[in-house]
């Protein structure tokens, strides 16, 4: 009778943590699920060490095409922070094709037609959105490595066959018959083969350990594209049909799976089941046996892996665009006549738009603003040949540029512009603007900046479409004379290539050896109260003020100091000769 109330309490201990659990992990479920409806931007709040970083860059590696990024564009345009801004991603895979979407410029219409229709579709059917988001939460990561390095390692297993272990578990029928013969030595048999079994099973065990995070990624993937098949997503007619095939060829994986997936695996909890569990994969190897099954089912299979995490990416990308769209349409920005006074503007305009593409040369933009700005100044503009931007310091001439460069690739990549409209043909984009010293191969700045700089004229040489590009200050790591003369010939050389060139410079001469190939732009500051104030708007033509010694005086500097610079500079302007003071 004890036992029976013993075993009676057991029960229900187990049960109440049952029900317990299963409230738990629905009220979470709830609670996040609201998220996807009414609070998403928490899902752009994502911690990036340094091996994310490196792992959201798998899917762009061994996807290479023309008029992607590179890596000096890239990293002058501040990618990784925008990249950041917008990943609402859930999934290791919409995570990486986000990143290989990001830096790769779409060359026609239609492919950037269609995602907009997908874009467009999970904008207006919400359920269906958090549906998909829902099952991207369960797909979830790899961990700490890409599932492509895991791929890419395969080879690094050899040849593996099932068939030894296979040919050692059916000795045991043979030792078993023996029992009823000579049960000594039958039973010494069973004892040997079970020690060599188990002493063989760690050794091979530890060699596929590293792969069973991959594998245990892929029969989610498998779950997750088998959950987005029962979605119904006319629009994604194709990529379905596309996932469905890719699916198929890889269910043989999923049979018996559970060996090598089960989460009892080398569990040390103490768990009975968990024991028993881990002792018949010992004595059988049934784990080992069921790895080398799917192992060879997913070699032959890799190609049908990569279509379904492209089109599990690609939809998740869509819905990341809606959001960052969404994001984009309440974001405040300031006013031309407030921006010092930092005051909001009132903008009834949605924050965003779609581009055009039907401008046969230049480009248009209207009330553009960067991203990544907490009270953005817009600024627009309209030019079918070069421009050419002066300004004193920190007056907004490289903020521009930017601004400028990240809506012509925001509209090639995710068709969306922060402006209230663009209209452009399609480009490739390069930029030559925050560059450094390479201490690695010894380079020093001015050879990196004119390596960067010839690129783009390479690019423009090999003919493969229309080039935009951006240069901040260009050759700023060479003596005045030499600058300008290089400069002049550099920028006169890209503006005959049928390159669209925007360049910021400090070098006043410029806009003068160069106003027949480039328009001139400025932007000029307000120096008033003893402070200097800027209000960020671009103005036509060349700038009329400087302030670096102003500047000094605002620091504190000696004003003897100030007065030699100021006199020095005058003489300057008016002899074309440096005097000393």
């Amino acid at each position: 009778m004890e036992t029976l109330v013993f075993i009676a309490a057991m029960a229900a201990f187990v049960l109440v943590i049952f029900v317990s659990e299963s409230i738990r992990t629905k009220k979470e479920e709830k609670r996040f699920t609201e998220t996807l409806y009414h609070d998403y931007e928490k899902l752009s709040q994502k911690e990036y060490p340094l091996e994310r970083f490196i792992r959201m860059g798998s899917f762009f590696d061994r996807h290479q095409r023309q008029g992607q990024l590179d890596d000096i564009t890239w990293n002058d345009l501040g990618m990784d922070d925008l990249f950041k801004r917008m990943n609402y991603t859930l999934s290791a895979s919409g995570e990486e094709y986000l990143y290989y979407t990001l830096r790769t410029l779409k060359q026609d219409g239609e492919e950037l037609s269609h995602l907009e229709d997908v874009v467009s579709f999970f904008g207006e059917r919400p359920e269906t959105r958090v549906q998909v988001q829902l099952a991207m939460k369960r797909l979830g990561n790899t961990g700490k490595y890409s599932l492509y390095d895991y791929l890419d390692n395969l080879d690094l297993l050899g040849e593996r066959s099932g068939r030894k272990h296979l040919l050692l578990d059916l000795l045991f029928v043979p030792l078993i018959g023996l029992l009823w013969v000579n049960f000594s030595v039958a039973i010494l048999g069973i004892v040997i083969l079970i020690i060599y079994n188990i002493l063989s099973y760690f050794k091979e065990k530890g060699e596929i350990d590293p792969y069973i995070a991959s594998f245990s990624y892929i029969m989610r993937l498998l779950r997750c594209c088998e959950e987005l098949g029962k979605l119904d997503v006319p629009v994604c007619s194709e990529e379905w049909e596309q996932m469905r095939q890719a699916g198929k060829q890889l269910q043989g994986m999923k049979h018996n799976s559970f060996w090598v997936m089960s989460p009892y695996r080398g569990n040390s909890s103490g768990d009975v089941l968990a024991i028993l569990l881990d002792y018949i994969r010992m004595v059988f190897h049934v784990d080992l046996i069921k790895f080398d099954s799917m192992l060879r089912i997913l070699r032959g299979h890799m190609e049908d892996v990569d279509s379904m995490i492209e089109v599990v990416g690609y939809v998740e990308t869509a819905i990341a665009i809606w959001i960052f769209r969404e994001s984009l349409a309440g974001a405040e920005t300031a006013s031309a006549a407030a921006a010092a006074e930092n005051l909001a503007e009132d903008d009834d305009k949605k924050g965003w738009c779609t581009p055009d593409f039907a401008l046969a040369e230049g480009l248009e933009l209207e009330e553009g603003y960067h991203p990544l700005l907490a009270r953005p100044v817009k600024n627009g503009i309209a030019t079918d040949r070069g421009v050419l931007l002066t300004g004193s310091n920190a007056s907004g001439k490289s903020t521009f540029l930017k601004m400028v460069a990240l809506n012509a690739i925001l509209a090639q990549t995710i068709h969306t512009c922060a402006a209230d409209s663009y209209r452009a043909p399609f480009y490739q984009v390069y930029s030559s603007m925050a560059l450094r010293d390479d201490l690695d191969s010894g380079e020093s700045y001015y050879i990196v900046e004119i390596k960067a700089l010839k690129r783009i004229l390479d690019a423009a040489s090999a003919r493969e479409g229309r080039i935009l590009c951006f240069v901040d200050e260009v050759l700023r790591g060479t003596n005045t004379v030499e600058r300008i003369a290089a400069s002049t010939q550099i920028l006169k050389s890209l503006g005959s290539s049928g390159i669209l060139c925007f360049a910021a410079t400090h070098d006043i001469e410029l806009t003068e050896l160069l106003q027949g190939d480039f328009d001139n732009y400025h932007f000029e500051e307000d120096v008033r109260d003893g402070d200097v104030f800027f209000n960020y708007r671009l103005k036509e033509g060349r700038t009329t003020t400087r302030n670096a010694i102003k500047l000094l005086e605002l620091m504190g500097y000696d004003m003897d100091v100030i007065k030699k610079a100021t006199d020095q500079a005058e003489r300057f302007a008016q002899s074309g000769i440096w005097q000393e003071m």
